[in-house]
């Protein structure tokens, strides 16, 4: 089972920036997306961003022009670029690779957004 560890999460204040990074434990095959999701209190897990294997790249809505998703040639690190933060983006944020086979979690790194 492949491992998926997360990385990059923290404080930051309005308006600021973070990278997440998720490195996978090993070449992952078959992939059917790769992205991320996050979980506020209180509220459901949504999607922040994802590649697709039919080559889209999809961003909720509440993120698009702010966030940005990429990965490395291996698809063994996939990164989520994020500026201009606000309040609302605090969560924890998962890293997640869906196979043929399996659907993979990280276990999360919190994103906090506060003055």
């Amino acid at each position: 089972q492949v491992q998926l560890v997360e990385s990059g999460g923290g404080l930051v204040q309005p308006g600021g920036s973070l990278t997440l990074s998720c490195t996978a434990s090993r070449t992952i095959f078959s992939i059917n997306a790769m992205g991320w999701y996050r979980q506020a209190p209180g509220k459901q897990r949504e999607l922040v961003a994802r590649f697709t294997s039919g080559g889209n790249t999809d961003y909720a809505d509440s993120v698009k022009g702010r966030f940005t998703i990429s990965t490395d040639n291996a698809k063994t690190t996939v990164y989520l670029q994020m500026n201009s933060l606000k309040p609302e983006d605090t969560a924890v944020y998962y890293c997640n690779v869906m196979t043929s086979l399996r659907n993979n979690w990280g276990q999360g790194t919190q994103v906090t957004v506060s003055s």
